[in-house]
């Protein structure tokens, strides 16, 4: 499983450091569930103002063929932690191998990322940071994992 998002944030920023805290527990919860890495990627395509198709072209091209990809869209379904957790634990049972879930750069993602992503998933209808979004969804991928695991972690 991976994080891929588009920009790179500085090592002590609070964002990143809180970021790679939850996917490094769910790397180490999500072994015994035969999840088998969880991961971040960070994709830098330079560019001197925000371009969705060259972004997307980029996540794109970071992004391990035959993955299912979920784009972080505020367009999408919002199915709640337990939700996305069941529907994780359904996409592993199927054999899928990797999953992948896509932030895309200031302005949305770009068509071609749109198209290839096999889900789309919201945080609600808010707009949130991109930095802080890093962290929600590496806090949704943890809180997945500890659901699947039945640890006391989620609590309704």
């Amino acid at each position: 499983m991976t994080l891929a998002a588009i920009g790179r944030l500085k090592a002590q920023e609070p964002e990143q450091v809180m970021t790679l805290d939850w996917l490094g527990r769910a790397d180490a919860m999500g072994k015994p569930l035969g999840i088998k890495a969880v991961r971040l990627a960070e994709i830098d395509p330079r560019l001197r103002e925000p371009d969705r198709d060259k972004e997307a072209a980029a996540l794109l091209a970071a992004i391990e063929a035959g993955s299912f990809i979920i784009a972080l869209d505020e367009r999408g379904e919002a199915p709640g932690s337990v939700g996305f957790a069941n529907r994780l634990a359904s996409l592993r049972d199927q054999g899928q191998r990797h999953i992948v879930l896509a932030i895309g750069g200031p302005d949305g993602h770009g068509k071609a990322l749109s198209q290839a992503a096999s889900m789309k998933l919201a945080f609600g209808s808010w707009t949130w940071p991109h930095k802080l979004v890093r962290a929600m969804a590496a806090e949704q991928i943890y809180r997945a994992i500890s659901i699947l695991a039945g640890t006391p972690y989620h609590r309704v």
